[in-house]
């Protein structure tokens, strides 16, 4: 997990994410890659999981190191200098980019946005990724996203995905660095290396963790106002309990809403809690 913004912005729900990623797995180790985090505040919001014997801890990444050997080593020196213009989007939002897929590439493992709800264990996942959109018509997947990836150290698609990164780079493009990035490096591993990509890159479909799009998902926040309502909550998530091994919340969309009791993410959190305990992390609302 990387978190570049403010400490203040890790809140109820980030928390709540955590506890869903420890309710589905006790022994996972997590990181969070985060300046902000790796402080006293961040410590005070960890606390209760390092209470409870969980491995959870924030450091600041190095991003030098990190890179190192990369074909982005030279690019992050550039930026650095001055020689490559950040663009309009906060920096902070292209680095996570870049540095979910450095961590993963120096070491493996999975790596989970801090706005994705897990609700079941990753265990049999390798070297996948999920699809955000496919094509109704064949069932090709037509986008990708970046939000939750699973991959071995050093697998090469990785590599190829940090040389785009730095090749195409533009600060100004939202998506440009991020889901679009791995959905046209994919595409062309995909049409060059077949039948061998099949075995090298799983393609979740959408309902893996996308099963609403960012577009719809303040739905999911709201709580039934009527039978039908219910019925159409109650079905809602338990199709998503079926299908998913997590949800993206879309925080970008959805940060502002009020998350109802008795709404489809009410209850998925609900179910997902570790400590169940409503009042634990209200102070960081």
């Amino acid at each position: 997990m990387t978190w570049l913004s403010p400490l203040a912005r890790f809140g109820r729900r980030e928390l709540l994410v955590v506890e869903s990623l420890f309710r589905s797995h006790r022994d996972a180790c997590l990181l969070i890659a985060s300046d902000t985090m790796d402080s006293d505040g961040g410590g005070d919001r960890l606390g209760p999981f390092l209470d409870r014997g969980l491995r959870v801890a924030a450091a600041s990444p190095d991003m030098a190191y990190l890179l190192n050997g990369t074909p982005a080593e030279a690019w992050l020196g550039a930026v650095q200098r001055g020689d490559v213009s950040p663009g309009s989007i906060p920096l902070g939002q292209n680095l996570s980019n870049l540095l979910r897929l450095a961590l993963l590439y120096k070491y493996g493992g999975v790596y989970l946005d801090a706005d994705v709800v897990v609700l079941r264990p990753f265990s049999d996942l390798r070297n996948a990724i999920g699809a955000q959109a496919v094509d109704a018509s064949t069932g090709d997947w037509m986008r990708l996203n970046n939000a939750v990836m699973v991959f071995d150290r050093g697998h090469p698609l990785l590599r190829e995905f940090i040389a785009e990164f730095a090749a195409k780079f533009d600060g100004s493009k939202w998506g440009h660095n991020g889901p679009y990035l791995v959905s046209r490096v994919a595409a062309r591993w995909r049409r060059r290396r077949r039948p061998e990509a099949e075995a090298d890159l799983t393609v979740l479909p959408p309902a893996a963790f996308y099963p609403v799009d960012w577009n719809k998902i303040g739905g999911l926040f709201v709580a039934p106002k009527d039978r039908k309502g219910e019925r159409w909550v109650k079905a809602k998530v338990e199709s998503i309990k079926g299908e998913s091994f997590g949800i993206h919340l879309w925080n970008r969309e959805s940060r502002s809403l009020e998350m109802e009791e008795g709404s489809v993410i009410g209850r998925l959190l609900s179910d997902s809690c570790l400590f169940c305990n409503s009042s634990m992390f209200a102070k960081y609302e």
